[in-house]
């Protein structure tokens, strides 16, 4: 065991049940279960390898009490009928196995049960809410919006609960309990948050009641203790049960405070509760706040909040919300919290805890916090990482594979890295070959202007530089070398093609495309770049690259906010990924961004939440950002356009950066079929799919190789 983590890593307990850690599997809407409600392979063998990754403790997604009534999302678990017991019972066998302890997490979805909304029945709810005074759903695709569900929404019905129905409610809570016990769970978590029906009685945006379930806190907060008391009598005095409470209400006028989650702490704590796990909830009309409680996008946002209420309960606090593992560390050893619920991380690598435990904490697969598993949610797909196809697909993952043959792999971007490091882990002999000097490919320049995608990159070198890959770096594909590497199969990553789109002035000197932007930011030349900057910047660029200084990104982070080869004003044409993460980048370098595009919406490349955020980000900047222009012309000096609403704009335009005209590119692909090669396609070049696409068809090509 490291020291580093000695305290994360010790055993804890809550109430009489013991734990290996202080690590829990955080609650995920992971929709992995049957469509029937029923606990399948694939929600048995998700939450297995979460087991054997060596965590303390697993807490399920939502397990409706009354489903299908109350249902939050498709494919949920269900535990309101004796008859969801075989499925239940053989997920905590499951776990077991592996010596991690796992409980259900209780609950009803209330005012925003999707299933209920989908399937025409009431909507169960403690008064009539308030309109929302915002769209979220404004940061969606069109095509998103197409296939999201809440489109076949035509009415919602509200049954603003009666006496007997909190009662009957206080029931299924009570019988969900004594199931989850029958079927050999440890622990039961009570989710009293996020808006959900208990969630949504406990605060006083959502409840107007004006009997003794509404007006003062003890009142609202009266459903969620009474449930705490029903449970407890259901399960006996040493089953262990807890609470998530929310801590604050962020961005909600009049929503709940820290006091507010403090005095429900200890209103839980008082009728029997074991534990408490502290969360957060928001407004939901605001798109930016879906990153910014719960599931934050910055660091350790939860934590102080977690850290009052541990001061004010007797009990032990389990925190989340984007905690690092030296953090969580840090503060489990200074008495802030007692455990930290993992979610994104454990999703990357549910080998996390075994990892850290064996002091092993670099080869921990990072998560990049793109978004990619909470934006599944919002089109009601199954939970999947961007960075480890795996996550999801346990169930599919043959029993065994087949080593001992040679392959090539052209490209070292991250689906070339990760199909050698897969490949070479299957026993064979790979031969990973690059064009540049390093590896990395657009990888590289992405980890610029998003700094947590360097956190894979330096993960996926480390495993080639570990591994037996053959690493042939500044080196071309002939067909005289690969003839004579002789190969049993061939993985071309090459990426794909950028070329510049046919916009009238695309050939000016002060336009940019997103290879020279690349080039531009990392030390690489190319005969563009010599006729559009000058001598002066083409050296300080060689210098950077001569002397390893822009290979070192931080440092090229850092230097960019002092000097920049690029002007005062700078339009972007390209709304995607790519033009978005620029223009971050650049207006945190002090520069005026306008992004133009021909879309009707900006993001597309980017998860739902993450495009939440970084639109309402760009515009809180002051970013001009213009989607579905039209005649987007480039002149000296300026970029023109007609917007949206049929107005002639001219944006001055010292550069202009292309950021599009990206495309798939199989003609290598292509030709080494038609000689007669067993070839696989990875990452870009069969059309742009950034990290996901690339990570997962990474795994595709190395289980096909491994089968065949």
């Amino acid at each position: 065991m490291t020291s580093s983590y000695t305290h994360l890593t010790s055993p804890g307990r809550i109430g009489k049940l013991d734990l290996r850690n202080r690590m829990a599997v955080t609650a995920m809407g992971a929709s992995l279960a049957e469509p029937d409600g029923h606990c399948g392979e694939r929600i048995v063998r998700y939450h297995e390898e979460q087991a054997k990754g060596g965590v303390g403790l697993i807490i399920t997604g939502v397990a409706g009490v009354a489903w299908p009534v109350g249902g939050n999302q498709v494919n949920q678990i269900a535990i309101s009928d004796d008859r969801f017991l075989p499925g239940l019972t053989a997920l905590t066998q499951a776990a077991h196995k592996h010596g991690a302890k796992i409980a259900a997490q209780l609950h009803h979805g209330g005012l925003v049960a999707m299933e209920d909304m989908l399937a025409g029945r009431p909507v169960w709810a403690p008064s009539i809410p308030k309109p929302p005074e915002g769209d979220f759903t404004e940061a969606f695709l069109l095509e998103e919006i197409a296939a999201a569900p809440f489109g076949r929404i035509k009415n919602v019905t509200l049954q603003v609960m009666t006496v007997e129905d909190i009662q009957t409610v206080v029931g299924q809570f009570a019988a969900a309990a004594d199931r989850a016990k029958r079927a050999g769970f440890d622990g039961i978590e009570i989710h009293g948050g996020h808006g959900y029906l208990l969630g949504s009685f406990v605060s006083a945006t959502s409840n107007r009641r004006t009997d003794e379930y509404g007006g003062s806190l003890e009142n609202r907060a009266r459903f969620l203790v009474e449930v705490v008391r029903a449970i407890r009598a259901a399960v006996g005095p040493d089953f262990p049960i807890w609470c998530k409470v929310d801590s604050r209400e962020v961005g909600k006028k009049g929503g709940l405070t820290i006091d507010d989650g403090i005095a429900v702490a200890k209103m839980v704590e008082a009728a029997s509760a074991d534990a408490i796990t502290v969360t957060a909830y928001h407004d939901t009309a605001q798109a930016k706040l879906h990153s910014g409680s719960h599931t934050p996008h910055e660091p350790g946002l939860n934590l102080p909040f977690a850290a009052k209420i541990k001061r004010a309960v007797g009990i032990p606090v389990i925190a989340s919300g984007r905690v690092e593992p030296e953090v969580a560390d840090a503060r489990i050893a200074d008495g802030s919290i007692d455990f930290v619920s993992m979610g994104r991380k454990l999703l990357a690598d549910p080998y996390l805890p075994a990892k850290i435990t064996a002091g092993r904490p670099q080869d921990v697969l990072p998560c990049v916090y793109c978004y990619t598993c909470i934006s599944a949610i919002y089109v009601c797909e199954p939970l999947r990482c961007a960075v480890n196809p795996d996550t999801g697909y346990e169930y599919l993952r043959p029993a065994t594979q087949k080593g001992g043959k040679r392959v090539v792999v052209i490209g070292g971007g991250p689906g070339g890295m990760e199909a050698a490091r897969r490949l070479d882990d299957a026993g064979h002999q790979v031969i990973l070959i690059e064009q540049a000097n390093q590896l990395g490919g657009t990888l590289r320049f992405a980890s610029l202007a998003y700094p947590a995608n360097e956190r894979l990159l330096n993960w996926l070198r480390r495993k080639i530089a570990a591994s037996k890959v053959d690493l042939r770096l500044s080196t071309r594909v002939t067909p005289e070398l690969l003839q004579s590497l002789a190969p049993d199969a061939v993985v071309v990553a090459t990426g794909a093609v950028r070329g510049m789109p046919p916009i009238p002035g695309n050939e000016l000197p002060h336009v940019l495309s997103g290879d020279d932007m690349r080039g531009l930011m990392l030390g690489e030349d190319s005969d563009e770049l010599k006729r559009k900057v000058g001598w002066a910047t083409r050296m300080a660029t060689k210098i950077g690259a001569a002397t390893g200084l822009t290979a070192n990104l931080e440092f090229v982070r850092k230097i960019s906010h002092r000097w920049m080869p690029l002007g005062k004003n700078v339009v972007i044409v390209g709304g995607e990924l790519v033009g978005l993460e620029l223009a971050e980048f650049l207006s945190e370098r002090g520069r005026t961004v306008t992004v133009v595009d021909e879309a009707p919406r900006f993001g597309a490349g980017l998860t739902i939440v993450r495009r939440m955020r970084l639109l309402a980000e760009l515009k809180e900047h002051g970013l001009g950002l213009h989607p579905q222009s039209t005649d987007i012309r480039i002149e000296p000096g300026t970029v023109r356009f007609t917007d949206r609403k049929g107005d002639a704009q001219a944006i001055a335009a010292d550069h202009v950066i292309v950021a599009k005209g990206a495309t798939s590119n199989l003609a290598l692909a292509d030709q080494l079929r038609a000689q007669g090669y067993d070839v696989h396609t990875v990452g870009d070049c069969t059309g742009v799919g950034y990290i996901e696409g690339a990570m997962r068809g990474a795994a595709t090509a190395a289980r096909a190789i491994s089968a065949a």
